[in-house]
């Protein structure tokens, strides 16, 4: 199975990184080809600029573009990892989406209806916050998050999602719970991998 991972965090040191080890060492326990995007890594351009609105609409991308979609066309499956900042993406990640999921690649519009065209991918997607999940939940932040996050980008462009965790608490993880968390990834991976859905 073709397995892309899309990260985001500068720290090489920080929790998500530890996921990010994680979700790796699980798909290679069982030889699946992995390729890794890390964006602060390869210094990724997150800046939408008129050139590429414009170039959107008349299908011509730029270079750096193209290599991400490329590599999300190789892809039978995605995970994403990212931290929850100001209760949103990282910049990075927000602007990989903005330059990336294109209209004409990810999504279009046929006689006014929108369809997603990344339709025969499967994702998880990994996130770490530093508020408790009671708190959102109270707030109302957990259905936010899975509204703007799950039904306005990732299933709007076709994916399917496999599982979306919340990793909360980031900043007072103890090593009880990064054994947890490790587990919770490790069985989602090998759970669909043994039932063939990935």
């Amino acid at each position: 199975m073709k397995h892309l991972i899309i990260y985001a965090h500068p720290n090489e040191n920080s929790l998500n990184h530890y996921l990010l080890e994680t979700v790796i060492e699980s798909l290679e326990s069982e030889k699946h080809e992995i390729v890794i995007r890390d964006l602060n890594k390869i210094n990724y351009n997150p800046v939408l600029s008129l050139e590429d609105m414009q170039g959107q609409r008349m299908g011509k991308i730029s270079d750096d573009i193209k290599t991400e979609q490329d590599y999300i066309s190789w892809a039978e499956h995605i995970t994403f990892i990212y931290p929850i900042w100001w209760t949103g993406m990282p910049a990075i990640m927000k602007g990989y989406i903005d330059r990336v999921f294109s209209y004409g690649f990810a999504y279009r519009y046929d006689q006014g209806v929108q369809k997603g065209l990344l339709t025969d991918k499967q994702t998880v997607i990994i996130n770490t916050h530093g508020k408790s999940n009671e708190e959102y939940e109270r707030i109302g932040m957990d259905k936010a998050l899975s509204l703007t996050s799950d039904k306005g980008i990732f299933t709007y462009c076709g994916f399917e999602i496999n599982q979306h965790f919340f990793f909360d608490k980031a900043d007072k993880a103890t090593p009880e719970d990064l054994e947890i968390w490790k587990e919770h990834i490790r069985n989602t991976y090998l759970e669909k991998i043994s039932k063939n859905l990935f």
